[in-house]
């Protein structure tokens, strides 16, 4: 049968680490989940069954993997610690035999997108990014509509801008909408160089004749102030978007793992929509005998690439690398929608 497997961590150690081990979460304080996760091996968490293709019919099964580094330790412990267990991870998945491996979360974001783990195994890697591209944008626009905004009419802002997915996202809006403001993060050099490719990139997109005024750029999250809609995608470790920086009647996507919306926004803000991004509903009775934290029958949109290459039997390294290729993004989605994945946006 056709396979994959792929890879999750813990982002919040508490409530995470009690999704498998509840006597453990409840009496390790959490430095020292953060602290063991150092020297836990990784695990297989479950056998995924009952993925079915609307279009072919075809049934694939998976494996959901566990690399244990916390999401803190994901982000101050060197990379090349870091690589090693993702790919300690991934060999997990080829004694297991699977036959392309998805990276979830900070897996798929730590250094150069995959690469190096790729070079070390044995099976291609996907860190989804190309589905989560094209779905976020999806989601932004189903909302939109189901809101009354005129798509073609809005201001929309990118925060975290500078990222592989959030540049894509930006690139695929462009176009599409009336104005696009790309948010980074603060900072000479580097940062403020990333903020100007992923302008201009965006810029790219646009019909010369429609490029004034149409792409903006900035480094103060105050300044989603005036967006209709707001597609948020950092790798921050904590919430950044407030209840103060949102206009009334906003729509937010968060497709950040952890959350880029502060809870607070849903207690204060009962005119804004928030809604979580790059997650679909699985075709077939899809079980994943763990529960992960979405809700029955649903996965987040990078678990569902490494789906539909299996179900296309498209065994390779399909997103891989800082920069996402519109392309791909494109040409997933249409597979996604295919095979019977698909984005339901709740009324609201």
């Amino acid at each position: 049968m056709d396979n994959f497997a792929f890879v999750i961590h813990p982002l919040d150690p508490k409530r995470d680490v009690a999704r498998k081990y509840p006597l453990l979460a409840r009496v390790l304080p959490t430095a020292l989940i953060h602290f063991f996760s150092r020297f836990w091996p990784p695990l297989c968490l479950s056998h995924i069954t009952g993925v079915r293709s609307e279009a072919t019919g075809k049934e694939i099964e998976g494996w959901l993997l566990a690399c244990p580094f916390t999401a803190r330790q994901m982000l101050r412990l060197p990379s090349p610690t870091v690589y090693r267990k993702i790919v300690q991870t991934g060999r997990l998945a080829q004694q297991m035999q699977a036959r392309v491996l998805g990276l979830g979360a900070f897996t798929s974001g730590i250094g150069d997108g995959g690469v190096t783990v790729a070079r070390q195994l044995d099976i291609p890697v996907t860190t989804g990014n190309s589905l989560t591209v094209a779905l976020a944008v999806e989601t932004l626009e189903k909302a939109a509509g189901k809101r009354g905004v005129r798509w073609e009419e809005a201001s929309v802002a990118v925060v975290g801008a500078t990222g592989s997915i959030g540049a894509a996202c930006a690139e695929l809006l462009a176009p599409q909408v009336g104005r696009v403001v790309l948010i980074g993060r603060p900072g000479p050099g580097l940062a403020e160089s990333r903020l100007a490719q992923a302008r201009a990139r965006a810029e790219a997109a646009v019909a010369p004749s429609h490029r004034e005024g149409r792409v903006l750029s900035s480094t103060q999250i105050e300044d989603i102030i005036e967006a209709d809609l707001i597609l948020s995608a950092t790798n921050a470790a904590r919430p950044i978007v407030q209840p103060r920086h949102l206009k009334r009647g906003a729509i937010v996507c968060d497709i950040a793992l952890p959350p880029d919306v502060s809870p607070r926004v849903e207690r204060e803000r009962d005119d804004v929509l928030v809604i979580e991004g790059g997650v679909v509903d699985v075709p077939g009775e899809v079980d994943f005998h763990f529960d992960f934290g979405l809700p029955s029958g649903k996965a987040y949109a990078c678990m569902a690439e490494a789906m539909i290459l299996a179900l296309e039997g498209r065994y390779e390294s399909y997103s891989l690398g800082k920069q996402v290729q519109i392309e791909r993004a494109r040409e997933i989605a249409q597979l996604a929608r295919k095979h019977g994945f698909s984005v339901v946006i709740a009324d609201g």
